[in-house]
């Protein structure tokens, strides 16, 4: 018996892209809409909402947020207190925090904390590409 080729038989394939999960958590459904429009329209996104930390935590741990943009200010769960358990728990994603809060202090700390960056609000795509591209989530 001759021994087939099993190459031959089966047709290259290669997967199409995976969207990139994000997560937009704040509990301002105008301020979630704001940021959503801010992105860049052919970025190849796969977008969930959060409106508290615990919401933007389990989402995380779904898989759903290999980039984070973070509200400091929300009920049930801060910012400050995700970013603490994302440390805490050794977790690693993308953290932009997005916050009207834009005092020294407030962006020294969320950096402390492993976010990669700080966007005042209202945000807006000539603050946020530059951001993108630094990091290579957005080319």
């Amino acid at each position: 018996m001759q021994a087939v080729n099993t190459t031959e038989l089966i047709p290259f394939f290669r997967p199409a892209a995976m969207p990139l999960p994000i997560v937009i958590a704040d509990d301002s459904l105008l301020a979630r809409k704001v940021l959503t429009k801010a992105l860049p329209a052919d970025w190849d996104i796969d977008v969930s909402y959060a409106s508290n930390g615990r919401e933007a935590l389990a989402l995380y741990r779904e898989g759903k947020a290999s980039v984070m943009f973070l509200d400091l200010t929300m009920p049930d769960m801060t910012g400050y207190q995700v970013l603490e358990a994302l440390q805490h728990e050794d977790l690693n994603t993308f953290v932009i925090v997005v916050s009207a809060d834009v005092q020294p202090m407030a962006q020294e700390r969320v950096r402390s904390l492993g976010a990669i960056a700080f966007i005042a609000k209202p945000v807006s795509p000539e603050a946020l590409l530059p951001i993108l591209k630094e990091y290579g989530l957005y080319v």
